[in-house]
């Protein structure tokens, strides 16, 4: 079936509007409306692919107009749709808030972030494993600048380690798509559905395709990156990763292990026990930090075994869970990552001892915190008690009690390290001044390099609408999932029952 609009339209207008935009690095303006304005136009025409395929209709486009088999792919079911359209309401707001910190000014910056965001809607929209490295490759390499941009040795370090991982995890993942296409003579996913579960060869060689990606979506044992480099980006940069890149690792694993391994059935308890570790290692990493933005870079690890849950079940319920938890797990960890940002650029600090009565200065910022930090720790009635809910459910429906119990204490734990930044942060006497060996107050710089630090003892910052914004309108969306969920379950079901049965999404991608 044909796309009201073409597909190729998210990946090449962000390009194209980047492209523009580096001719005139210095026109501000022009980049706050080529931001926005793209973000707006990519958020539409996910919508639109929503309403198309949410009877479970898939899109394809070959670009060039050449045969399958020989042209680039394209395709569009819901959940794809679901990944584009959440996707881009995040790189909106990311926009707003990169005007509010100021963030933008720097000259390559809003090129940069939609240079990513192309490589990232084209991932979610590629219907082959090469076009997946290509796109991914896309989105990585502005990353790079973006994370290692600015002065610092902490900054230093951490895109030395961001950048290595990464390059390392993309070598891997082209020998593997090459292993592919040695054994199968294709690359193209629909001619590769369920070939996994016949050819052992192919099996092994699909093997080392999950493994890059599951170190590019942070899966424990190879997660070490994450937590060593997201809390030293520029605050905006944080928020822009958190809701592409790790996620794009964990689409594609789901695709994969959905329609080329046919939901790999011998092999679900090993995806449970990544998911158990996961979980558990990622929520002791983030009680033990002491920095926002560490303890959330932590529950990135820990909650993308949640994720990994619903490819263990692999039912239409777990499914159906997982996409919902993903979805709303995105607009969680954005809100509460576009929190810690307003408060770096205020404060100049994301320290937890050197915080202290946020709430009492910054109301709006504080119930967004709260609102998104429960939602996150599954707490009624955010969207996140639902999700998690329903992925519960369908773990004892399918007798995994371990994963059950394992899931329950780690969302206990996730709530006790929200307690502590609120605790800590938020609420109770400003911190005081810190000073200098004489006793006259002094300044520091944080991790990120960003400004000199202060504390709600001093002046209260202006954190703007521009900085709160972003992150209010996310959290009241995780507010609303809860009880109106009924909408996103519904698109949720639908791609799930095109991950179990992927006939449809092959007949489309195969042309026959």
């Amino acid at each position: 079936m044909n796309a009201p609009l073409p597909l190729v339209c998210p990946i090449v207008l962000p390009l194209v509007v980047a492209g523009l935009l580096l001719a005139v690095p210095r026109r501000l303006t022009l980049h706050r409306i080529g931001w926005l304005g793209t973000g707006v136009a990519v958020l539409a025409q996910g919508g639109t692919l929503l309403a198309a395929t949410r009877r479970g209709e898939v899109l394809t486009e070959r670009i060039g107009g050449w045969p399958a088999g020989f042209a680039i792919t394209l395709a569009a079911d819901t959940f794809s749709a679901l990944m584009v359209t959440v996707v881009a309401l995040v790189v909106l707001l990311c926009g707003v808030f990169a005007i509010g910190s100021g963030d933008d000014r720097r000259p390559y910056l809003v090129p940069l972030a939609l240079m990513t965001s192309a490589g990232a809607f084209g991932a979610f929209l590629t219907a082959d494993l090469f076009n997946l490295f290509v796109l991914i490759e896309v989105m990585l390499v502005p990353s790079y600048v973006l994370l290692t941009a600015g002065a610092g040795r902490e900054r230093t370090v951490a895109g030395r380690i961001y950048v290595t991982v990464n390059l390392l995890a993309s070598t891997i993942l082209l020998a593997g798509v090459g292993l592919v296409y040695a054994v199968a003579g294709t690359v193209d996913l629909g001619e590769l559905a369920g070939s996994a579960g016949r050819d052992g060869a192919l099996a092994l060689a699909g093997t080392v395709v999950l493994l890059a990606l599951a170190v590019k979506a942070a899966v424990v044992p190879l997660h070490g990156w994450l937590p060593r480099s997201y809390p030293y980006a520029p605050p905006v940069v944080t928020a822009l990763f958190s809701g592409i890149l790790t996620k794009v690792g964990g689409y594609a694993i789901v695709r994969i292990v959905a329609v080329v391994y046919d939901g790999a059935v011998d092999y679900r308890w090993v995806i449970g026990l990544a998911a158990a570790v996961t979980m558990v290692i990622g929520v002791l990493g983030a009680l033990g930090e002491t920095t926002m933005r560490s303890v959330l870079a932590f529950h990135m690890v820990s909650q993308i075994g949640y994720l990994l849950i619903g490819l263990a079940v692999f039912s239409p319920a777990a499914l159906t869970a997982a996409i919902f938890f993903l979805v709303q797990y995105i607009l969680v960890k954005a809100a509460l990552f576009l929190c810690a940002g307003a408060v770096v650029v205020g404060y100049g600090t994301d320290q937890l001892d050197r915080l202290g009565g946020l709430a009492t200065v910054h109301r709006l910022l504080a119930l967004a915190f709260i609102c998104a930090g429960l939602s996150l720790a599954g707490m009624p009635p955010f969207s996140g008690f639902l999700a998690k809910f329903l992925l519960l459910r369908a773990a004892v429906a399918d007798g995994n009690y371990l994963i059950f119990a394992v899931a329950v204490l780690v969302s206990l734990g996730t709530l006790i390290s929200m307690i502590k930044i609120w605790d800590l942060a938020f609420w109770g006497d400003p911190a005081p001044a810190p000073v200098d060996p004489a006793g006259h107050p002094s300044a520091s710089v944080n991790p990120a390099g960003h400004l000199p630090a202060r504390t709600a003892a001093d002046v209260p910052p202006r954190i703007t609408t521009w900085l709160t914004a972003p992150a209010v309108l996310l959290a009241a969306l995780t507010l609303l999932l809860g009880p109106a969920a009924q909408p996103l379950l519904g698109l949720a079901a639908t791609a799930a029952d095109g991950l179990i049965d992927p006939s449809a999404y092959v007949e489309a991608v195969t042309g026959r």
